[in-house]
């Protein structure tokens, strides 16, 4: 094989898709392609803005609390017996990381046919136990099926995009506290070119494995700078830098345009949720945005919790609305620019009074 037609194929294995496949989605085996925008008729029905007119206005008593979520997972109730105490933080986000990747990376319809083969081999075999831990898995396997593969409710492209788009900025340096697999600070690089995206999270597997094993091929919709068209652009295309630390040793300064964090306001107690806003304004350029979502406070995500218990809840964490989100970061000196929430997340832009 000679050495363009190698660089081709490898080309096209890692960068599948170009502008001709703008406006079309696919599923895949572990994820869905969605280089869609909405119609205006889809628009309205996934993405609802602007819900408080006059954030000042807002009070607990007429919102209430958020949701805590109290289905701990098997592994953090076993560890807690195993040492007599609670589970520390650094253990948990290192157990859930770990529990949540395995989802990610699960060939689904794969799973789903060798599940079902399980289930009727244990069946036969009349052992009830064995039955029930098999009906649980294809539970669950059918739940994150319909979740990630098919309503794209985790990663959302076209819903995220809708919630960040409208800012008023170039080239922008973004920083990503608490980042996992980065995905969100990608689109952002998608949506808004040039950007210097700085990727920070405590637990090292973020970086080596959720970072580093996200999918070459997945296909961020942004901007074309130099057209103002739409182009597909990749993990590759974007300059990042991944940091292993704890937030709180950052040496930042105020030097960046967009602080973003995505599920972590969620998992403080009321009595830290100050410090939490108080990591975004720090590391803020005056005009800076922060840049925030969480999950909502539905019924079915309260049901996805308790069904996905064993990979999602190490840590404690709560569902909000967006009123119970915004008014945390309002009463913590930031002045809501944007807010709404889409199929499952909160999502807010906001920057310091």
């Amino acid at each position: 094989m000679n050495l363009l037609t190698e660089s081709t194929l490898t080309s096209a294995h890692t960068r599948p898709y170009s502008s001709s496949h703008i406006g079309r989605t696919k599923k895949l085996p572990s994820y869905r392609m969605d280089l869609r925008s909405f119609s205006e008729k889809e628009y309205n029905k996934f993405v609802t803005l602007h819900t408080v007119k006059d954030w000042s206005q807002l009070k607990w008593k007429d919102i209430g609390r958020p949701y805590e979520v109290k289905a701990d997972s098997k592994e953090k109730t076993d560890w807690e017996s195993r040492h007599q105490k609670a589970m520390d933080p650094h253990t948990s986000w290192t157990y859930f990381n770990k529990a949540f990747h395995e989802w990610f990376v699960k060939d689904v319809p794969g799973e789903l046919a060798s599940s079902k083969h399980d289930f009727f081999k244990e069946l036969k075999s009349f052992r009830p136990g064995e039955v029930k831990h098999t009906i649980g898995s294809m539970v669950q396997l059918h739940l994150w099926n319909y979740v990630h593969r098919i309503q794209d409710g985790i990663w959302d492209p076209r819903g995220k995009r809708a919630l960040f788009e409208g800012i008023d900025i170039k080239k922008p340096r973004i920083l990503f506290l608490g980042a996992a697999e980065g995905y969100e600070a990608m689109q952002l690089g998608a949506m808004y070119p040039g950007a210097e995206i700085v990727m920070v999270d405590y637990d090292e597997y973020c970086k080596t494995t959720r970072f580093a094993e996200f999918p070459e091929a997945y296909p961020f919709l942004g901007e074309n700078p130099q057209t103002g068209q739409s182009k597909v652009y990749y993990k590759d295309d974007l300059s990042i830098e991944y940091i292993v630390n704890d937030i709180r040793s950052l040496d930042y300064g105020q030097e960046f345009d967009i602080v973003l964090s995505v599920g972590l306001l969620e998992h403080f107690p009321d009595e830290y949720k100050h410090e939490v806003a108080d990591w975004h304004r720090r590391f803020l350029k005056p005009g800076g945005y922060a840049i925030l979502t969480t999950p909502r406070n539905q019924v079915r995500s309260k049901v996805y919790y308790r069904i996905m218990a064993d990979v999602m809840n190490h840590t404690y964490r709560e569902l909000m609305t967006v009123e119970q989100m915004g008014l945390y970061m309002y009463e913590s000196g930031f002045n809501i620019l944007r807010h709404g929430y889409i199929k499952v997340h909160n999502g807010l832009v906001c920057q310091p009074r």
